[in-house]
């Protein structure tokens, strides 16, 4: 009997091992939606290292790792490190200024559907996940890492994200005769 438990386990964790996209990748564009009407494209940001942090206003792991990222971005933001929070809990949208206003985030922090944000991981509706979700995306517009559905101990460090950030920062970028910057527009009313 705990041998076919033991062999289910296995299978089940095998089977959402397998069910991540590949990594590295092309980063999918992807639309971060900011309650003042704004939005902004990954695609944007092409030429930065970029930290997607997909979180839910009321996970103090995301409450703190937004925190930390903050203070990365304070050190190396002049560089090209440039994170972005996506809240994709329930009403995100009427929780992310005070989110950003209580816990002293200076990096932009926005919202997006929950159904559109696990695509862009490539987690299924339908599979457990813990927030939050990181994800690496090089000068380059590869994601070169991201968290497993049901987390990493390592991978949620802050020694290891000023590893990720010096490594990436590092590497070469495509060359381009104007530094992208976030293009920010108005929102569509039925998006809303």
């Amino acid at each position: 009997m705990r041998l076919a438990q033991a062999a289910t386990i296995l299978f089940s964790v095998c089977a959402l091992q397998a069910a991540m996209p590949p990594v590295p990748r092309p980063a999918p564009d992807f639309v971060v939606h900011f309650t003042n009407g704004n939005e902004m494209t990954l695609r944007s940001l092409k030429g930065k290292v970029i930290v997607l942090t997909c979180i839910s206003t009321t996970c103090p792991h995301c409450q703190h790792a937004s925190q930390v990222f903050t203070k990365l971005y304070e050190e190396y933001g002049a560089r090209g490190f440039q994170p972005v929070g996506v809240a994709f809990n329930t009403m995100a949208n009427l929780y992310v200024d005070e989110f950003v206003r209580n816990f002293g985030i200076k990096h932009p922090v926005g919202y997006s559907p929950t159904e559109l944000v696990l695509t862009f991981m490539g987690i299924s509706p339908m599979e457990r996940y813990v927030v939050p979700q990181i994800v690496w995306i090089d000068k380059k517009g590869v994601i070169r890492e991201q968290t497993p559905p049901l987390g990493d101990e390592k991978m949620l460090q802050e020694s290891h994200w000023r590893e990720m950030i010096e490594t990436l920062l590092k590497e070469p970028g495509e060359t381009t005769k104007h530094a992208p910057t976030a293009r920010v527009t108005q929102a569509k009313k039925a998006a809303q």
